[in-house]
């Protein structure tokens, strides 16, 4: 499985990563994931980008860039002059505040934000291994050795769904893995169930059910 890195990526991404995943009573097999490392960092995609529900709709929240004229996606810099680690962690607690797991797992999560990774794949990874640890995702992350053009990377990597996930581009993913239905949402009686948003939307409205709506477990 080969995926692009993303920042609080979509309920899509972690549906990728945990479809090779077996958990059954006497053993687990691990999926393996490969988030492509060789690649130049590309503007308005997940990769500094995700998308939660709030009382005023689906809201974009992202994070600048300081790149010093080199785009390679892991040594791209997070930009902290300005206070966005503040505003992101007000609009997502505005969101999912009554939500019924954002105290289980908001202050944790908030922790790596405080943190102030300095690149921009280590602050994506933190937060990668983080859901994939709460919502138990047997998932081994793997960067890539070297770039594979579409066509070619299968033979390394495996399926490649580096450019299938796009916040302006609509994917099948959840409904060919025969995911596509519906959970809980804080604002679905005002806005609609809303599809393949971060997943931390998933997290703090299902908390360990999350797991059930991702795979379908035996």
């Amino acid at each position: 499985m080969l995926l692009s890195t993303a920042y609080f990526p979509p309920v899509s991404w972690f549906a990728l990563a945990a479809k090779d995943f077996t958990l059954s009573p006497d053993r687990v097999i691990a999926s393996k994931v490969y988030l492509e490392a060789n690649e130049t960092y590309l503007k308005q995609t997940y990769r500094n980008r995700c998308r939660i529900m709030t009382s005023q709709g689906v809201e974009a929240l992202f994070f600048p860039i300081i790149h010093d004229g080199d785009y390679s996606i892991t040594k791209v810099k997070v930009d902290y002059s300005t206070p966005w680690v503040q505003r992101t962690e007000r609009a997502i607690a505005s969101a999912y505040e009554n939500s019924a797991f954002f105290t289980y797992y908001g202050d944790e999560l908030f922790s790596i934000l405080d943190s102030k990774p300095e690149r921009l794949w280590d602050l994506n990874l933190s937060i990668i291994r983080f859901f994939l640890d709460k919502i138990k995702i047997g998932a081994e992350i793997f960067p890539t050795a070297s770039y594979t053009p579409r066509g070619e990377s299968s033979r390394l990597y495996g399926e490649d769904f580096r450019d299938i996930i796009h916040p302006k581009k609509p994917n099948t993913v959840l409904e060919d893995l025969g995911l596509g239905k519906e959970y809980f949402q804080v604002f679905k009686q005002k806005w609609g169930f809303v599809e393949d948003l971060s997943i931390m939307d998933l997290l703090f409205n299902e908390g360990p059910s999350s797991i059930i709506y991702l795979k379908k477990l035996p």
